[in-house]
């Protein structure tokens, strides 16, 4: 199977993609209160956010995996973009809390992994450049691990949804 038929795009909530785990872009404190990670803890149970605060400091660059309480998903990769909450970001940062989680999905042997946009909302990462630094990330990490075997990108938006798609043309040529 090629490297781009091991990841899809797809409109929708997050928090109802069922794959073994799913992300959330955090921050190093764990505290899940906006965005992504406000949805995740809203649907999913509040232990979610207790369990990652408990393994935080959660840095730049690393992750941590909870629960997923009552989502589909087996498990939370908390993958920290900031280390303070509502703290803005750059590419960098889309980049290393990407690999972080990937990684981290491929030592708790997850077979496929969700991820929003990383860094899109308050992290302040236009979505064209985020959506491109995840898919280099993703496709350099897929051609050296054999798991996640699957990949979703998952969008909110219209926006979203075609800055994933455009970054995953791009990536094929």
């Amino acid at each position: 199977m090629s490297l781009k038929n091991r990841v899809s795009v797809v409109r929708g909530d997050i928090t109802q993609v069922e794959a073994d785990a799913i992300v959330n872009p955090s921050n190093s404190y764990g505290v899940m209160g906006g965005g992504v990670a406000l949805a995740i803890k809203l649907r999913g149970g509040e232990e979610i956010e207790r369990e990652a605060m408990a393994k935080a400091p959660i840095n730049v660059g690393s992750a941590a995996v909870t629960t997923a309480g009552r989502l589909k998903a087996k498990a939370v990769i908390h993958a920290s973009t900031m280390q303070k909450p509502a703290q803005r970001v750059g590419v960098n940062e889309v980049r290393l809390a990407t690999r972080a989680a990937l990684q981290a999905a491929s030592q708790h042997g997850f077979r496929s992994v969700a991820f929003p946009g990383m860094g899109t909302g308050v992290g302040g990462v236009p979505k064209d450049e985020a959506a491109r630094a995840m898919l280099q990330e993703i496709l350099a990490h897929l051609a050296r691990d054999a798991l996640p075997e699957r990949v979703i990108l998952v969008a909110f938006d219209e926006g979203l949804f075609s800055a994933f798609q455009e970054a995953l043309r791009e990536a094929e040529e």
